[in-house]
């Protein structure tokens, strides 16, 4: 269980402003954590009075707040344009006798809210000038004005005004911090030189330049650590990734070297075929002095599309927390353990979609995480692209004000200021649980990467850099001038760092790499083995006891007493017990066998996560497994009101978001094998948007990182008439991403991903069970069927859900007579439906059979032979038949398939298409030509008979 300890460091203030801003909605839901609260003292009389009074005066300090980092020396090469801020002049508000007297009381602030008092207390004009300059027109810049939150700018400005206030100093680093960045810079600008002799030819994508990244972090992991936190999920790009790793993270540089070499990062026992080197991650434990506990910071593995690990960070930071929001007190916070921090490139920041989405989900209840520190290693440049020509805003780090998110400003130049940056941020993030931007401007050493030329495109950029010093070697100056170091001591710290490396390259020709077995089935994956190995139970039995099916299908659509349901749903709620009781347990819909899973998992103790736009009642409100009373908008969630089972159901409804929220959930699944994490897409084909958490990442995170995953894919999916965008789960492209075998083998086929396209409530219910029941991970595609939600042919009994059953891969025909059937049609989805109705209407129920292939990867090999054997007496023929066009859906993936099972049965090159022909997109949008050509196609199954 993860424990809390209070946060609430200003309550003793009485009468002040509470801050909370959010709707009351859904708030009942399991999963929503209200957010933090704030009794923060407001401005006195005598303040406000004096606020008045000094009109001018408070005008001239609050543009100072607002404008002051327009005029702050925040960039290393002096090339970003700065105007002069006639806003920053006393004079234009009257004020110009430096000498003239003001009570600044209510107006600038010389201390926390702890010690301020309520009193006169009068400053220069000149004293005012300087302390509001040296706040806020510094190497810091900050902006925090245009939050709507008046308790977060009064914070922010008591905090910094506080720090520079006249009566004090600006902190200085202890000496034996100063060593410690002057070590990190030092043996980042060693590592990135050494790997340039050692290794001309190979793209680093180093630090040079942006070597301050490492003191930022290094701080940012020390004042977490120091704070309570234990664990930090990490997310970052390539630029600096292998300095991070070796220099901060302690990451072993012979792996490294060896894998430059072109070694694998674990042996090759399971079968990984790993990732470059700019992707590598890891793991370790950190211990800082003062801090009761280690922490253990997590850099997650990312892909080359830079931005798209951020929302999997923020999911994985979620899911490492679950326990606190089944157990702890309402007032323990998400964040006290656990922090999210994310690292982007400026370029990336605003150009990437995904990060306003996973901005965007930063604060939504069922979401947040406790707030995600982000730092931008700002080059001012993209590839080749300036910054001028890469945004159309003042700062790449303007995109987080769509979350009034404040932002800091700092001079990459000057690691300790860097570092105070990083101690502000955090301070603010711990305390207010949001998110908060750290915009570290520095500049880029070498192109794009350190075999491209930048001076094609930015030659005046680059005859500046090229004519600096480095950014360790002037901290360094630095210090051997104020007699921090000596010049003798600084240059042993290079080559310590050197001789390290040296030894780590001259074993790399004896390393070996680590067993691949051993990173696995640890912590909360205990229990879960590879999905290749010899211990993987593919094929389970996942059905449960008859009595507990009933009690959780009663539970699901359980109403609290005095709880008022809209009236449209009494039916809902009617006719799922009917099914139950007066049925006798026949006639149960998707909806209903969905409950049954996600209850029968719970009361296993297994938790279900389903996310989505409008999961609750479903987007073709068929689930409400969410009741919302009419009278006051609370919410009841059946499952976990009325079972009492250890497992809970979170209904995440979500933002209109596809790659955050499904990059969100796969994050989930990284971390919590336990859980059931599954992602309901509107309609199939909006997993488009998610196209790159997709190819990057689910389809083969396993074979790249050794990351199983549970995720569950519903796309709903179905030629109903609804025209081309609202049709498709575009099967032939996830079918196409499977590493499917071609030929059938003995063994289980560990294929990265399940594709099924289901058709009938029983098999839904085993496929979700299987996913937990299993004693490994896959991710599964449903092509989740519209059409059947409701249809009274595609239900099930509870017979068919009970112990002893679980999901066949191929369903036979249940009605006709294998001994006199001509025709074999194979098929997958909801036409069954249509075509047994056509069927019985023609009367060739003993002359067609109609074999449902319910999962289309893996390929049933054994199963499709055995079953097609039964037939093969008196059949004339195979067809393949399909809704979809002829180059979409299944038929690509499996016609090959389906021949290699024919050839053994002596039936090789037999099966014929049927079905729409190609087509540029998934169906008609004119509904007659729609009805023609479906009708064409049913008739098709029984012509020439």
């Amino acid at each position: 269980m993860m424990l809390c300890r209070s946060q609430i460091r200003l309550a003793r203030f009485t009468g002040g402003l509470r801050v909370s801003g959010v709707k009351g909605y859904h708030n009942d839901s399991f999963g929503f954590r209200k957010p933090r609260e704030f009794d923060l003292p407001d401005y006195t009389p005598t303040q406000l009075s004096n606020r008045t009074t000094n009109a001018p005066l408070l005008r001239y300090v609050d543009s100072m707040r607002t404008h002051g980092h327009r005029a702050a020396r925040i960039d290393p090469l002096d090339l970003m344009q700065r105007e002069e801020v006639l806003a920053l002049d006393p004079a234009r508000y009257g004020l110009v006798h430096p000498e003239a007297i003001y009570d600044v009381n209510g107006i600038v602030w010389n201390g926390p809210f702890e010690t301020q008092e309520d009193g006169k207390e009068e400053w220069t004009l000149d004293q005012i000038r300087n302390h509001m300059r040296a706040t806020y027109v510094g190497r810091i810049a900050y902006e925090y004005m245009h939050s709507p939150s008046k308790t977060e700018r009064l914070w922010f400005s008591h905090l910094l005004e506080s720090q520079s206030s006249p009566s004090s100093t600006n902190r200085v680093d202890e000496t034996t911090q100063k060593r410690r960045i002057h070590t990190l810079l030092s043996n980042s600008e060693a590592f990135d030189q050494f790997l340039a002799t050692k290794f001309p030819s190979l793209k680093r994508y180093g630090l040079e330049g942006g070597e301050s990244m490492l003191p930022a972090l290094d701080e940012l992991f020390r004042v977490a650590s120091l704070a309570g936190i234990e664990h930090i999920i990490l997310a970052m790009p390539h630029r600096g990734r292998l300095n991070l790793l070796t220099g901060l993270l302690g990451y072993d540089p012979t792996a490294l070297f060896a894998k430059i070499k072109g070694g694998n990062e674990w042996d090759e026992e399971l079968g990984a075929q790993g990732d470059v080197i700019s992707h590598l991650f890891t793991s370790p434990t950190l211990q800082y002095e003062g801090a009761s506990k280690p922490i253990k910071v997590s850099l997650l593995p990312n892909p080359s599309h830079l931005e798209a690990v951020n929302p999997i960070a923020l999911g994985k930071t979620r899911a490492k927390q679950h326990s606190l929001l089944k157990s702890s007190p309402e007032d323990c916070m998400l964040g006290d353990k656990v922090m999210c921090v994310q690292l982007h490139g400026d370029a990336s920041f605003t150009g990437q979609g995904v990060v306003m989405e996973t901005l965007g989900l930063s604060n939504l209840p069922h979401y947040t995480s406790g707030g995600s520190v982000h730092i931008v290693v700002n080059n001012n440049i993209g590839y080749t692209t300036p910054s001028s020509e890469a945004r159309s805003s003042l700062y790449c780090s303007d995109i987080g004000k769509m979350i009034h998110a404040p932002v800091l400003h700092v001079n990459g130049d000057y690691p300790e200021d860097v570092a105070r940056a990083m101690d502000t941020a955090f301070k603010y993030r711990n305390y207010f649980r949001k998110d908060v931007i750290v915009d570290l401007i520095v500049y880029r050493r070498w192109g794009h990467n350190e075999l491209d030329e930048p001076a094609f495109t930015q030659p005046l950029m680059y005859d500046k850099i090229r004519s600096r010093r480095s950014v360790p070697r002037l901290y360094e100056d630095r210090l051997v001038d104020e007699q921090t170091l000596t010049p003798e001591s600084a240059s042993s710290v290079r080559a310590a760092y050197k001789t390290h490396l040296e030894t780590a390259l001259s074993k790399v020709e004896s390393y070996r790499p680590p067993s691949a077995s051993s990173t696995l089935g640890q912590g909360q994956w205990k229990g879960i083995v590879w999905p290749a190995s010899k211990d993987a139970e593919p094929d389970v039995e996942t059905g449960v006891e008859g009595t507990k099916l009933r009690e959780v299908g009663r539970a699901s659509v359980g109403v609290p007493k005095g709880f008022e349901i809209h009236p449209r749903l009494q039916r809902h709620v009617k006719s799922r017990l009917q099914s139950l009781e007066e049925g006798n347990g026949k006639g149960l819909d998707w909806a209903t066998a969905e409950a049954m899973a996600f209850g029968s998992l719970m009361l296993e103790g297994y938790d279900v996560r389903i996310s989505g736009q409008d999961v609750g009642r479903g987007t073709f409100s068929h689930r409400h497994a969410m009741l919302v009373d009419q009278t006051n908008e609370k919410v009841a969630v059946p499952l976990n009101a009325e079972l009492g089972s250890e497992g809970k159901l979170e209904l995440a409804n979500s933002s209109l978001s596809e790659m955050a929220v499904l990059g969100f959930e796969y994050g989930v699944s990284w971390e919590r094998p336990n859980l059931l994490p599954i992602w309901e897409a509107q309609f199939g084909d909006f997993f488009n948007g998610a196209q790159v958490i997709i190819d990057t990442f689910i389809t083969s995170g396993e074979t790249k990182w050794l990351k199983q995953s549970g995720i569950v894919m519903l796309l709903p999916h179905g030629l109903d008439g609804a025209g081309p965008e609202h049709s498709s789960s575009r099967l032939e492209r996830w079918l196409q991403l499977t590493n499917d075998r071609y030929e059938p083998a003995d063994s289980y086929a560990n294929v990265n991903m399940h594709v099924v396209f289901p058709t009938t409530p029983a098999q839904y219910f085993h496929l979700l069970r299987r996913q937990m029941k299993r004693n490994f991970r896959k991710p599964l595609v449903v092509a989740a069927p519209k059409g059947l939600l409701r249809l009274p042919a595609a239900t099930s009994t509870l017979e068919e859900l009970e112990v002893g059953t679980k999901f066949e891969p191929i369903l036979p025909d249940p009605i006709a007579r294998r001994e006199t059937v001509e025709r074999i049609v194979l098929l997958t989805g909801k036409i069954y439906y249509d075509l047994i109705k056509e069927r019985q209407a023609r009367d060739m129920t003993d002359r067609v059979a109609f074999i449902r292939i319910e999962e289309l990867s893996p390929f049933p090999f054994s199963q499709l032979k055995q079953t097609l054997k039964g037939y093969m007496g008196n059949a004339k023929e195979v067809v393949w038949l399909q809704e979809e066009s002829r180059n979409q859906g299944a038929f690509g993936h499996v016609e090959g398939r389906i021949n290699v099972v024919l050839g053994e049965l002596g039936w090789a090159g037999r099966m014929r298409y049927i079905g729409r022909r190609e087509s540029a997109v998934p169906a008609p949008g004119v509904g007659a030509v729609y009805k023609r050509e479906q009708a064409e196609i049913i008739g098709s199954a029984f012509e020439g008979l």
